[in-house]
Order: structure tokens, then C-alpha cells, then sequence
């Protein structure tokens, strides 16, 4: 463990004697020196402060960790150096320990769990997925996501500073990976980081501390090794004193405390009723029951283009080599099918390694070829081990799993799943060789569990809950395919919900295309709107996507609407059924994407929705229909144009609503001619109708809208729309009869001829007005600042700017 150097030399100071003594020098004259650690005790004397190396090669860092106001941690100056206390010695050990037991957790990141003598650095291997925060609206949502420049900004990010923050994301999506580069940086006190100048940094896995109601213990017996000789109390005084804590609790969704009655820490915590001044973080698969009001929400959002592109260059093939990047980036373009799935870090990852090592790497038609494929390298790469000298070997078939099968559909099947299992309880119930056949190859894994005794114990979970699905679904395909049992599919389904365990059907279907047309039929006969996802299970059981083409013709031939309130798999498997149709180059009549558009990606090519699921196969869409009434939606310039070229088969696009606010025009230089030669019509509405020319890229209006008549009123309301359809009437040469301006005006902007709200919005072309009225209370004195004041110059500038300005009331 590296230690800093004033840490070696208050150790060295313990152990020897600091002295000031004369030496003869070589050509016979004498001088003092100092020697050893004399010099820090005769600075002192003077008052001089004593700067170590790291302080005097990074200015500015002192040794006491306070509170910024713009979040940050910061340290104070100059502060004289002294003996260390029992309290700051016991401080001192406390973070050592703690670092200690980071640094073995993130030094043996295992990217391929059948690879076990491979383990990694997180810094070595994290790349960053997406971040998103909810910028606005209550803990149940109603805001809308808005995206975060980094992991560090979690902490660092003014929008969000809070004490209580939340971070969410599906299993594998990296919530615990990024939770380990955390401890990484506070360790190592990483440049850039915000924990680098944290004092204590609390990291504790939430699945790991059955019964343990204090956090206290929980810290003791887990973070601090044995010779440690630190108690509970002493525990909550250093956070207590501390100036600077942070503390991460990875996995609620895996607390085995979440549904207790019995009030615990970690529900105190959530509650800001403990720990109220400490910088909490809480990752978890959904959010708790109770939660502190003032809790902000960040979200993972899985991979994209470029952060898969990163890791195979970070962790794969290496930095340099473009041909391994390509291979790998090629054999995913190649399975169109694992799109979707390798969206989660967790599946590229795995995917990524195993693309690289296997020259037999095939294409795939279904997600089950896949899994099944990658369960089979697991295995070979143990036969393989087994063939060495002096190893042992293992006796379990690859396809005698129907224990394990069962372990898991008993898992998945209740109305609460379980997700760990007693080593002792699972060992009975598969067999030796199983338990250790599953372990070996890295299906299942053994996690060290505080119980609430002096005593540990030790838990078995699967490596990822896609592995339980996996299994899980060939018990059902045995169950169901035994004609020997009455057994239907009601019956077997009862707790197994596809929002939340789509691949069991998937992966079902897939096993057996008999069993496969049973679960379709239960699909689509018992669950509204399931029409959608029983293509995808379609395509599993098939495993050939021409079979299926015909129903997706007919979908495809009505209008495909994506709403903000659809459930996760009915978006999921809507961005399949176009996928497909885009791959079998499928016309889609029209896709109405209702309150869930949130951006067009320029650099990825694609709609982001609010959900953050992308659609990305947009070429064969006739018609585009986005609408949005409740969350601001800007499209820029680039976006629209993106978007455009895009949507190859695009004929008509349509935006409708308020609050989507569109470029005013398009310089003609940014329109390529493709888009020219292609009758494209692009349609506005937010009160009036647009058309935009793709000619000259300015926005026309249709002849029965080219009269408005009525009058125009602007008050302290967030009338931005408003704003937008008079600025668009200003560029298409419309006349406003009258605008009133009630109570809203703020000043005229002399300089950049506008007019600006009290809002802080401008209306930057009023060109067009022929009679402007004016409310509000005249400002009587110099200081008083609800009244307004119109200069001369602001007059005649705003009679200028108007330029058929009739009436100015």
C-alpha cells in the first residue's frame, strides 16, 4: 500500500531520534546540518508551515478536507503540522484499511467469468456508458432526462447536488463496475477526480449484509480486516469528526433488508434521518419505498457506438490495432439480433472477448443461438484447463444441468425472486460435482455474507440474472414439453413477468419451437398489447426471420406507435419489429413516436427516445410523426438535418405541439441536394401549420393560415411556443394585427434590436407587428424596480424595429 511522504516520515519519526549535529566537511571546515526529521520540529519552532513533496508539487492541497459551495471537496491551507492524536492515529488506520480492502476488490475485475486467471484493473477496463439525470419533477418522474458528461459528474454536476442521490440502471449495466472506478479514484487520488480529496469514502455491497441492521457493524466486519482493532463506536465518531464523507450502498434491489419490517440503518439512511450531512449514493434496479425528498435520480444508460468502440481498444485488442477493432465491430454488424442485448455492457463485454478468441465465431439467427453458444465456450475453455497436469477434472456433462434448471425457475417463479442461495442449501440440492462444475466455470459465484453474529457466511448467486433466465427457461421447455403432465402455461407463467423476464420466453421459444407456439399463444390471448414482443419470441422459435415476415408486413402496414407511458418490452420489441423490418427492407406506413422523443443523436445517427432506447434502423419509415406537448424539445440545425438524411425512405415528417421548438431556417448550404431531388415534405404545427422549403430552408405557411387576426397575447407565463410561431410568422412575411405584451416587458434591447421578456426570452423579430399594447405599472421613482421605464432611445428604437408598426399603445 503506498503511503504518502508525510505519512513515512511521522513512521520514521516513531522509530528514531531527530537530531541537529556538526559535521566536518572534505576540505576541513564545519557545518550544521540537519539531519533526518529534524527539520519539520525546528520549523515548527519558528512557525514556519512544513509542505510534504505532494504539497509542494501540488499547490494549493492542504490536510483538511471541507465543503466547497460549488460541491467540491476542498482541503485548508497551511495548517501547522503536529504529533497525530489517538483519534487521528485511529483515523489514520481506519483509511488504510479501508483502501486496503478497495484495492483487492478493484484490482481482480473479471471481465469473462469462465476466465478466472484474468483478472484486471477496473481503470484498466471501465469505459464509461451513458449518464442521464431527471433534470425536473418529482421522485416518481414527470421531469424529463437529461444527459450528464461523465461518471464524475454524478458528484461534481451543480444540477444535481444533493445528499441523497440515486443511481439506476438494469443488471449488467455497469452500477457496481462504476462504483469500483469511484474507489479507484479516491484511493489514488486520481487528477480530475471529485473523491480525490475526500476523507473517508464508504463503499459497502447492500447484498452482502443480511441482518445486519447497524451500518456500523456492517463497516467493521466487512471493510476492516481482522487486525484492525477499531470498534462500532469508534466507527461513527470518525464520520462524525470527518469533513468529507461519501458513502456508496451498491445493490438495494439486492438488500436482503429492503422488504423488512423491522426499521434498519440503510432505511435511515434513505430517509435523511441518518448520516444527514454525509454524501450518500445509492445504486439500485428500482427505487426504494422511501426516499428523502430532496434525492436526485441519475440513470445508466448502457453502451453505445463509441463506448463499445472504447472498450474493445481499451481492453480487448489493444489501442493500436484497427484490424482486431474492425473484426470485432464486424461481427456484430453481422448479428443484427444481439443489437438490443449488447447495449448492456455486461453482454458486449462478453461478447467482445469471446468475438476475439474464437476463429469459429458464427452468425447467429436468435439470441438463444447466441447464449447457448456462449454457455458452450464456457465449458470447452474448463475441458481445456482439465487436460493440464495435476488439475482436476470435472465429470458433469455440458447438457446435465436439470437441477440447476430447477433451482432457477424456483427462483424466478415467486412472487418474489430470490437471487442468492446458501452455499450449504445449494450444494445439497445440486450434487458435488454440479455445484462445483457451475462455480468452476463461472456461471455461479460465492460472495463472503455479514450475518448478524460474530460469524460470516457464504452466499452463491448467479454471475448475472440473465444466466438464471437462461436455465430457468429450459425447466419450462421440460415441464411443458412432458405429456405426461397436465401442466399449462397459465400455470407455469403465473409470477413470470415478461416486462421483467422477457429472455425466459425468449429463451424458451427458442429451446423448442412446439413449447415456443404454446407460450405464443398464451402471449398473445392474455396480455394487451403482447402482439409486438410474440414476434420476437416468433423470430426465437423460427430462428429464421423469414418466417415472420408476413406478420410483420401487417404490423408494419398500420401505424407503429411508440408512446411515453409503453412499458419497457412493449418499446423493446417495437425497436426490434423495426429492426427487422429495416434489415427486410419493410416499409413502415407511419411511426408516430407520441411524448417519448427526446433527441435526434448526430454523432450515432439515431432517435433518442425518453427512455433512452434508440432507434437506430430508421430507413424504410414513410411517414414521422413526433409529438410533444408536455417537455421542452429543442431539434437544432444539425438534428434536423441528421434526422432527414437519416430516414431514407422518409416522405413526410411531422412535428406537432408547443413545446418542440424547431430552427426558424436552414441555410441552403446545409441542405444536400440528395435531400433536394427527393419531394420531402417537413411539417410544423404549433398553432399555425409549416412547411419548410428544402429549396431555400425557410418556413412557408399554408394560404388559409396567412391571416391572424386575433390578437396575440405574450403574459409572464412560459410562453416560449408563442414566441417561436411569432418569430416564424416574422420569416414567412405573416402580419400580427396585434401583440400584447401584458405585464411581460422587461426592456427593448437597443443594440441587438429585440425585445426582451422579464422571462429572459426575446422576441427577436417584431418586424411584423402592426399594433403593439403594452400593460403594466410605469416605474415612478429611480428605485423602483416593478415599474417599467422606456427610454427615448428604446422608443425609437422599437418604432424602428417594427417596421409596419402602426399603433403603439
Amino acid at each position: 500500500m503506498d503511503q504518502s511522504p508525510d505519512r513515512d516520515e511521522d513512521d520514521q519519526h516513531k522509530k528514531g531520534r531527530r537530531s541537529v549535529r556538526a559535521d566536518d566537511n572534505r576540505d576541513g571546515t564545519r557545518r550544521n546540518r540537519i539531519r533526518g526529521h529534524a527539520l519539520p520540529r525546528l520549523l515548527r519552532r519558528l512557525r514556519i508551515p512544513r509542505f510534504s513533496h505532494r504539497q509542494r508539487t501540488e499547490s494549493n492541497h492542504s490536510t483538511e478536507p471541507t465543503n466547497s459551495t460549488d460541491g467540491q471537496f476542498r482541503y485548508d491551507s497551511d495548517k501547522p503540522d503536529s504529533p497525530l492524536t489517538e483519534e487521528e492515529k485511529r483515523k489514520q488506520s481506519f483509511i488504510e484499511a479501508l483502501k486496503a480492502t478497495y484495492k483487492l476488490d478493484y484490482d481482480r475485475v473479471q471481465p469473462i467469468p469462465y476466465i478466472k486467471d484474468r483478472l484486471y484493473c477496473v481503470d484498466k477496463v471501465y469505459v464509461e456508458g451513458g449518464y442521464e439525470f431527471m433534470n425536473s419533477g418529482d421522485l416518481e418522474g414527470g421531469g424529463s432526462w437529461r444527459r450528464l458528461e461523465s461518471y464524475r459528474s454524478v458528484f461534481s454536476d451543480p444540477q444535481i447536488q444533493s445528499n441523497r442521490r440515486i443511481l439506476e440502471g438494469e443488471p449488467g449495466y455497469g452500477k457496481t463496475t462504476c462504483t469500483l472506478q469511484l474507489a479507484y479514484d479516491w484511493c489514488n487520488r486520481v487528477e480530475g477526480s471529485p473523491l480525490r480529496d475526500v476523507e473517508i469514502l464508504i463503499l459497502l455491497r447492500l447484498r452482502q449484509l443480511r441482518g445486519v441492521r447497524s451500518i456500523y457493524r456492517a463497516i467493521q466486519v466487512y471493510l476492516l480486516n481482522s487486525d484492525t482493532r477499531i470498534k462500532e463506536a469508534d466507527i461513527g465518531a470518525i464520520i462524525k469528526e470527518s469533513q468529507s464523507v461519501v458513502v456508496i450502498l451498491d445493490g438495494y434491489d439486492e438488500f436482503p433488508g429492503r422488504d423488512s419490517k423491522r426499521e434498519n440503518d440503510v432505511q435511515r439512511i434513505l430517509k435523511l434521518e441518518l448520516f444527514q450531512n454525509v454524501q450518500v449514493i445509492l445504486t439500485t434496479r428500482y427505487l426504494p419505498d422511501y426516499l428523502a425528498p430532496t434525492t436526485k435520480r441519475i440513470r445508466l444508460t448502457g453502451f453505445d457506438e463509441l463506448a463499445r468502440v472504447e472498450y474493445i481498444r481499451k481492453a480487448v485488442v489493444g489501442v493500436d490495432d484497427v484490424e482486431g477493432i474492425h473484426s470485432i465491430r464486424q461481427r456484430l454488424k453481422a448479428n443484427p439480433v444481439l443489437e438490443d442485448l449488447c447495449q448492456v455492457p455486461l453482454i458486449f463485454v462478453m461478447f467482445a472477448h469471446i468475438a476475439n478468441e474464437k476463429e469459429d465465431f458464427q452468425n447467429f439467427r436468435s439470441v438463444t443461438e447466441f447464449f447457448r453458444y456462449m454457455i458452450t465456450c464456457f465449458h470447452e475453455h474448463l475441458r481445456n484447463k482439465t487436460y493440464e497436469s495435476n488439475v482436476r477434472r470435472y465429470v458433469i456433462p455440458e447438457d446435465d444441468h436439470a437441477a440447476l434448471d430447477q433451482l432457477a425457475f424456483s427462483a424466478i417463479s415467486k412472487e418474489h425472486q430470490q437471487i442468492t442461495w446458501n452455499r450449504r442449501e445449494m450444494y445439497d440440492q445440486l450434487g458435488e460435482d454440479m455445484y462445483d462444475t457451475y462455480l468452476a466455470i463461472g456461471v455461479l459465484r460465492e460472495e463472503d455474507v455479514i450475518l448478524d453474529n460474530p460469524s460470516r457466511n457464504i452466499e452463491v448467486r448467479f454471475y448475472h440474472k440473465l444466466f438464471c433466465e437462461w436455465y430457468a427457461a429450459n425447466h419450462i421447455v421440460n415441464i411443458l414439453s412432458d405429456t405426461d403432465q397436465s401442466v399449462s402455461s397459465n400455470d407455469v407463467f403465473r409470477h413470470v413477468d415478461p416486462e421483467d423476464l422477457q429472455y425466459v420466453y425468449r429463451f424458451a421459444c427458442g429451446l423448442n419451437p412446439d413449447v415456443g407456439n404454446s407460450i405464443i399463444q398464451y402471449l398473445t390471448r392474455s396480455r394487451e398489447g403482447a402482439d409486438r414482443f410474440a414476434v420476437l419470441c416468433m423470430l426465437e422459435r423460427s430462428g429464421d426471420v423469414d418466417d415472420i415476415l408476413g406478420t410483420v408486413r401487417d404490423m408494419c402496414s398500420q401505424t407503429v406507435t411508440m408512446k411515453k407511458d409503453d412499458t419497457r418490452l412493449l418499446q423493446r420489441s417495437t425497436v426490434q419489429l423495426l429492426d427487422i423490418a429495416a434489415g427486410n427492407s419493410i416499409h413502415v406506413s407511419c411511426l408516430y413516436l407520441d411524448e417519448c422523443f427526446s433527441k435526434f443523436d448526430v454523432t450515432n445517427a439515431c432517435i433518442v427516445l425518453k427512455s433512452n432506447f434508440l432507434l437506430i434502423n430508421l430507413k424504410t419509415v414513410k411517414v414521422l410523426r413526433v409529438e410533444e406537448s408536455k417537455a421542452d424539445i429543442e431539434v437544432t440545425r444539425e438534428e434536423l438535418m441528421g434526422l432527414l438524411q437519416t430516414c431514407e425512405g422518409l416522405e413526410e415528417i411531422r412535428f406537432e405541439g408547443a413545446e418542440i421548438y424547431l430552427p426558424l431556417s436552414i441555410p441552403p448550404e446545409m441542405i444536400p441536394p440528395e435531400l433536394k431531388n427527393r419531394n420531402l415534405r417537413v411539417y410544423y404545427k404549433c398553432g399555425l401549420e409549416y412547411l419548410l422549403s428544402i429549396d431555400d430552408g425557410q418556413w412557408k405557411i399554408d394560404d388559409r393560415f396567412a391571416d391572424l387576426s386575433s390578437s396575440v397575447r405574450l403574459d409572464n407565463e412560459d410562453d416560449r411556443w408563442i414566441i417561436q410561431q411569432l418569430e416564424m410568422a416574422a420569416e414567412a412575411g405573416i402580419p400580427i394585427s396585434c401583440l400584447h405584451l401584458d405585464g411581460c416587458l422587461s426592456k427593448f434591447d437597443v443594440t441587438n434590436a429585440c425585445i426582451v421578456l422579464k422571462s429572459g426570452h426575446r422576441l427577436t423579430n417584431p418586424k411584423n407587428v402592426k399594433v403593439l399594447r403594452v400593460s403594466g405599472r410605469i416605474r415612478e421613482t429611480v428605485s423602483d424596480s416593478k415599474g417599467i421605464e422606456v427610454t427615448r432611445e428604446e422608443l425609437l428604437g422599437l418604432c424602428q424595429t417594427c417596421e409596419i408598426l402602426k399603433e403603439i399603445r
